[in-house]
Parts: C-alpha cells; structure tokens; sequence
C-alpha cells in the first residue's frame, strides 16, 4: 500500500480549480449516439462490466472483469457476451466473443497496487465483427498524458440499463502507467473508457481498474495503455492461431493417406 502514500503526497500538492461536473444517464437517441461503441459486457449470474469497441471485432476493457469474482477461474468465452450501445434493453449490435486474454502481468488475486492496475487490461475477440458504420470503434490515446479534464462513460450497479456520462472529471496525478482520476464510477464501471478530448472525437486514454479511498474522498484509478494493447494483441493472436494444415498425400495405386490444439476492485 506503499503506493497510496506516495499519491497522497502527491495530489496535496495538485489544482483543485478545474470543474468536474456531475454524472449524466445517456436517455436519448440524441445523447447516446456518439457513444454507441461504449457497451455492456454480460457474464452470466448478474455479473457484468464495460466495455469499448476499438475495432470491429476488438472490445477493450479490464482485466479483472474476465475472472470470475474472487478468484483466478476464468470466465468461459462462450459466456461473454459484449452489448454495444445498450439502452433500455436494446443494443445497436450484440456479439459472442470467440477468444478473450487478460493481461498475463495481472495477478487477479492480487491487492491494489501501482503494478496490478497497471496490467488490469485484457481484450475480447468477437466472434463476429460490428460494422464500423453501425458503431464506429474508438481509438487509443498516444500523446503525451498530463493531469487535466477527462470524461468517462459508463455502466454501473442502479444504472446497468443505459450509459451514464460525466462529461469532466480531473486525470490528477500518474505514477508509473497507474493513474488517479475524481471521476465517478461504482460496481460495474470496471472496463469504463477514459476519454481525452485533445484532438477532436474522444480516444481512449485509460480503462477504470477500480476504486479507492484517499483522505476520505473516492477516487478512481486506471492505466496507460498503448504498450498494454499491444501486448495483448500478441496474446490474442497465440490464442487464435490458424489450425494446423490438413496433408493428404497420394500413394501409389491411387489410395490415400492424411496426416496431421466482474470483480470491481472494492476500496
């Protein structure tokens, strides 16, 4: 818990000045639309948590999420299903995944520290991909990150039904590839994008990892991403390699011979 002193340090010292504004349910056709690509991701018994689409068959979202709650037993794939946009029942696309990978550098039974957050990213391959046109993926934030306004969109516990937008939230201190947002997130929120707001549309800067507490005041925490995405598509292609080729080999005389493997990281 080293790490939690370290940050407390830290954020005495960061602006209180920026405004961060209040969570919004996303009840309109109008107000969802741009968030279509921000969905639910159910794993059966009432579990679920978020879940970004960012490409057509890749849904990014936290890996504790994959792992059934207190424990390192993995979900089975075939039970994870990603809701893309869902509002009041209906989704604009729903899908089964066909492989998902959960960082191999996370310990799902591990406390919270700077390391464990750090790695709490995993993927999920869809086994059909969605229509960019129906629901344009997002993309992962590159540049530079430094403290300053960000917005989440999320699901959580008393509002799994439909997306929930707090337009601006503070990014106040990084340590390492962890990082401490005042953003709002509950049960449920775990796999939320971070978004930035640099360059036009939104890009993904974090996914929530989990909560905590820190001089009485609730904060959330994620990571940086861009080298944890990449490590994982290596993953997901291990698992999703092409199956060994069929041989047949003609023999003399004409026969024939064939030869040939949602926890939410409580406070």
């Amino acid at each position: 818990m080293r790490w939690l002193a370290i940050l407390f340090c830290l954020m005495m010292g960061s602006s209180g000045a920026a405004q961060t504004t209040s969570l919004r349910t996303l009840d309109t056709d109008y107000s969802a639309a741009s968030w279509k690509a921000v969905g639910r991701i159910d794993f059966g018994h009432g579990a679920f948590c978020s879940g970004t689409l960012i490409a057509p068959d890749l849904v990014l979202t936290a890996a504790h999420c994959l792992y059934q709650p207190g424990s390192n037993r993995l979900w089975p794939t075939n039970v994870i299903r990603f809701r893309a946009g869902l509002r009041d029942g209906a989704a604009a696309a729903t899908r089964v995944a066909k492989a998902a990978a959960a960082h191999s550098k996370f310990d799902p039974v591990g406390p919270l520290t700077a390391i464990n957050v750090a790695h709490d990213v995993a993927l999920i391959q869809l086994g059909e991909p969605i229509s960019t046109f129906d629901v344009p993926p997002f993309y992962i934030h590159n540049d530079r990150i430094a403290p300053g306004p960000v917005s989440v969109v999320s699901y959580g516990r008393d509002r799994a039904d439909a997306q929930s937008r707090q337009k601006q939230c503070q990014m106040l201190v990084q340590l390492g590839d962890a990082m401490v947002f005042d953003c709002d997130v509950t049960f449920g929120s775990s796999g939320s994008p971070v978004f930035s707001h640099l360059n036009g549309r939104g890009r993904i800067m974090a996914v929530i990892s989990g909560m905590m507490e820190i001089d009485g005041q609730k904060r959330s925490v994620g990571m940086a991403l861009p080298e944890r995405v990449t490590e994982l598509k290596s993953q997901l292609r291990l698992q999703v390699a092409p199956p060994t080729a069929r041989v047949k080999r003609i023999t003399v005389g004409g026969g024939t011979r064939t030869g040939t493997g949602a926890k939410f990281v409580r406070p």
